[in-house]
């Protein structure tokens, strides 16, 4: 054993700046993992007419005009983005909307065509995903993989990725989204390319429809391994989130009709590394079905059906496609199986069809073109299936969300090592710092610094960390700290989320309130009272008297059994702020439908941290 004085001799010896040799990451990128162009067909009937090139333009910071005409700009850079448009059909839209002869020679090429010249491009948008999610989009149209005009797309994504990539300032990342989705249940995957456009462009994207292609999410892993293989290059893939699913995102039994096993589990945990917990379709974190005292579980819920609004939700459904029992179901599948296939960290991004990752409730330009802001968009229906009577309207759609990646600096490759290893968190459209650590020693005392990170680092793991067997007699202690979005709301509460399975194998949850805001005492049934509101809902507005700009504690588990395996996540969340309903209402002086929500919660999640005895 060496002697402590040859020990000195190896350690760093700390220096007067305590900035000096940091190795650590020391803020957080935010940016956008899933964004649509017209490069995509749905958008691009939907009426988006922004393509790869002007998506990074803006997100890096420049005004652009609205496929609507409308100047917009975001109100600070993004750090990062990637184009992930549809991998099935990529570029098709832009030859449809020229009127390409031999796509208006097929019945169906020409009345979208036709539609879409007669100002009805979201009826084409609907028919269009109809169509593909059900089988019976016409083979004459597809652009499959192979083709002169699917590779020319191919390339111009990848050339607007490598014209904006500026590493240091802007990560711009090359990839798509595989869009299974038969039946019009959502089983999306945005895959994330790490290399630069040498290795990109060896292949062609994965696709859904045979024979190129197929809507099971093994088929991509496989296609995920054989790229690896011939390039020597890194991709990983980030689940959609599952509401739209109806059941089939987090299955506990089968998928696809076969058995899960232990290659499932352990094939899903290496490509799946993240999974988006919130964006314009809703916020995936729990449903007050699966989580009843869980007073924060109703936030922006999309509850009623599939994408295509086909097939109605049922309860039943709920739990296999909501983050956090996902995470309970993985802790008793890597009981079985060896393996948790839902060991993933969590982002949030836009799956904006607009080009525009404008998702500030000020400043928010809609899911699809028909919700770039006119007054009339609170009113109109995102999806009426007249068959089931499933309808979501417009202004259910949600302002949200971005991903906070903590890397080392911002380029692809360590933004990428950052997703890859899960320290990552998800915000529903806020810019706040959100700090995450755990281990063992942790104490009091650590919440006093003002560099938490150095300690966080030193003591424990971060965000997307594994803690094991517990030494004796200690508990996990955690060091959470927040500091609010420097123009945005102040902090009402940070919360961890504890899930566990117990040794008879019923799995369990509770909400932790740690750090909180003013002199509030949690009452007779432990809950924190209300940090009430100051928004003033008819001039759009709220002020920071209410709430902190700040959080920061150590928590200890004072329910641990080192025999129980668990996962622990935070929740940060904001005061309440006006929704984006509020400032169309506001700004168009109209009034909004009734039952629409006009104040908002924004919030933060972070990856979880495992412990596994």
């Amino acid at each position: 054993m060496p002697s402590a004085e040859e020990l000195g001799k190896t350690l760093p010896k700390p220096t007067y700046s305590p900035y000096a040799n940091r190795e650590y990451p020391t803020r957080p990128f935010f940016g956008d993992t899933h964004l649509h162009t017209s490069f995509s067909m749905d958008a691009g009937a939907f009426g988006a007419r922004l393509g790869p090139r002007d998506a990074y333009r803006f997100a890096r910071g420049e005004q652009v005009i609205s496929n609507t005409g409308q100047p917009v700009k975001l109100s600070r850079p993004l750090d990062f983005l990637m184009v992930s448009d549809h991998s099935d059909n990529m570029g098709f839209f832009p030859d449809l909307f020229a009127g390409k002869p031999e796509l208006l020679a097929d019945p169906k090429g020409r009345q979208w065509y036709d539609q879409i010249q007669t100002g009805k491009g979201a009826d084409a948008a609907i028919d269009i995903i109809v169509n593909f999610s059900h089988n019976t989009f016409p083979s004459d149209l597809m652009y499959f993989p192979g083709t002169r005009a699917y590779r020319s797309a191919w390339e111009e994504e990848i050339a607007a990725a490598e014209q904006y990539n500026e590493p240091g300032r802007f990560t711009a990342f090359i990839g798509y989204e595989w869009t299974s989705n038969t039946g019009g249940n959502n089983l999306h995957r945005n895959v994330v390319f790490r290399d630069n456009g040498d290795k990109a462009s060896q292949v062609d994207p994965f696709t859904v429809y045979p024979p190129y292609g197929s809507d099971n999410p093994v088929d991509l892993w496989k296609w995920m391994d054989a790229y690896e293989k011939k390039t020597g290059g890194n991709v990983l893939a980030i689940a959609h989130n599952g509401n739209l699913s109806n059941g089939l995102m987090f299955p506990v039994v089968e998928a696809f009709g076969k058995k899960l096993d232990s290659n499932y589990a352990q094939t899903r945990a290496k490509w799946e590394r993240l999974y988006e917990t919130t964006q314009t379709k809703g916020t995936g974190e729990a449903h007050p079905f699966l989580s009843p005292t869980d007073e924060f579980a109703n936030f922006e819920i999309w509850d009623k059906g599939n994408l295509d609004g086909s097939v109605a939700k049922k309860k039943e459904m709920l739990e296999f496609e909501y983050t956090r029992s996902a995470y309970k179901n993985g802790l008793k599948l890597e009981k079985e199986l060896g393996t948790n296939p839902y060991k993933f960290g969590l982002v949030g991004s836009t799956d904006a069809h607009t080009g525009l990752t404008a998702v500030e409730e000020d400043n928010f330009f809609g899911k699809t073109v028909p919700q770039e802001p006119s007054p009339q968009r609170m009113q109109e229906a995102f999806i009426d299936n007249k068959q089931t009577g499933v309808k979501i309207m417009d202004w259910e759609v949600s302002a949200s969300g971005y991903a906070g990646v903590w890397a080392n600096e911002n380029t692809r490759q360590s933004l990428w090592d950052a997703m890859q290893r899960k320290e990552t968190y998800a915000t529903t459209g806020s810019r706040m710092i959100v700090r995450f650590f755990g281990g063992w020693d942790f104490a009091d005392d650590d919440a006093n610094n003002r560099l938490p990170a150095q300690i966080g680092y030193a003591k424990g793991v971060p965000m997307g960390g594994d803690l094991h067997t517990a030494p004796h007699g200690k508990v996990p202690t955690f060091l959470v700290a927040a500091l609010k979005d420097p123009i945005g709301a102040n902090l009402d509460r940070y919360q961890i989320v504890k899930g566990w399975l117990d040794k008879d194998g019923g799995l369990h949850e509770k909400i932790y309130d740690v750090a909180w805001s003013g002199d509030r005492k949690p009452e007779a049934d432990g809950k924190l009272p209300s940090v009430g509101s100051t928004v003033d809902v008819a001039n759009a507005t709220w002020t920071n008297t209410i709430g902190a700009p700040e959080l920061i504690k150590v928590w200890k588990d004072p329910e641990f059994d080192p025999s129980q395996s668990a996962f622990y996540y935070g929740r940060v969340i904001e005061i309440p702020t006006p929704r984006w309903t509020a400032y169309d209402a506001k700004r168009f002086g109209v009034e909004p439908p009734q039952g629409a929500t006009m104040t908002v919660t924004e919030r933060a999640y972070t990856s979880p941290i495992w412990y596994t005895p």
